[in-house]
């Protein structure tokens, strides 16, 4: 008996054919390149947001002394607040909102602007608004103060936005051990989101859920594939 007919010839397995096989490695990389395709072109895209109305065209002053509204905002995605500088109970926490929504939004540029409009025109000048707003570290190309007479500001407010603004009245408050009475106006603490086309498309509370909320639904109105949208 001869040693070559005692040798013995594995047998491929399975797996080592298919290795071995130029069909199978084609077949493994058009699968892995084309699913990821596929799940994009079929992916099932977050409900389109309501529209809530759409704010009428304005002009008020900026910070700087000069008219700023409407026109300045076109083809832009704005969140809208309301504050006034002496305010004594929520703006301070609603500015630092903000200051978070400036940072978040810093990577779209002029898609997305934010505004902060006073409910107390009288004690905020467009100086008075200037010194805060550089206090806040607001990016003037982004971030705009705005205010004007009370009867224009409420007519924004309330029939545009679709917010209350209130009069100036005496509150009670604690500074330190002592009370004191200090002045507030009624205003809203949620923030309004408005498309390019000047459609109100969300209130959102300033919490974290709520402030995740509003950048995700600026995401949606940023990304969104059809621009132009019937009414």
């Amino acid at each position: 008996m001869t040693t070559d007919t005692l040798s013995y010839v594995r047998e491929e397995s399975l797996v080592e054919k298919l290795v071995r096989s130029k069909l199978f490695w084609v077949c493994f990389f058009v699968l892995t390149f084309s699913y990821p395709i596929y799940r994009s072109y079929n992916r099932v895209l977050p409900p389109e947001l309501p529209r809530l109305g759409k704010v009428p065209e304005f002009t008020l002053t900026n910070e700087f002394g000069k008219p700023f509204g409407s026109k300045d905002l076109q083809g832009r995605i704005y969140m809208a607040s309301f504050m006034f500088t002496s305010c004594p109970t929520t703006c301070p926490g609603l500015i630092e909102r903000m200051k978070v929504a400036q940072k978040r939004l810093k990577g779209l540029g002029q898609k997305a602007a934010l505004l902060s409009i006073t409910v107390d025109p009288i004690t905020d000048t467009p100086e008075v608004l200037n010194k805060y707003a550089r206090k806040n570290k607001a990016n003037p190309y982004v971030w705009h103060f705005l205010t004007g007479t009370r009867s224009e500001l409420k007519d924004l407010l309330v029939d545009g936005f679709k917010v209350p603004m209130g009069d100036k009245e005496p509150v009670e408050g604690v500074v330190g051990s002592e009370t004191v009475t200090l002045m507030d106006i009624a205003h809203t603490e949620k923030l309004v989101l408005v498309d390019e086309e000047g459609m109100i498309r969300g209130y959102y509370s300033t919490d974290k859920m709520g402030m995740d909320k509003l950048m995700i639904d600026v995401g949606l109105l940023v990304n969104r594939p059809n621009k132009k949208e019937t009414i």
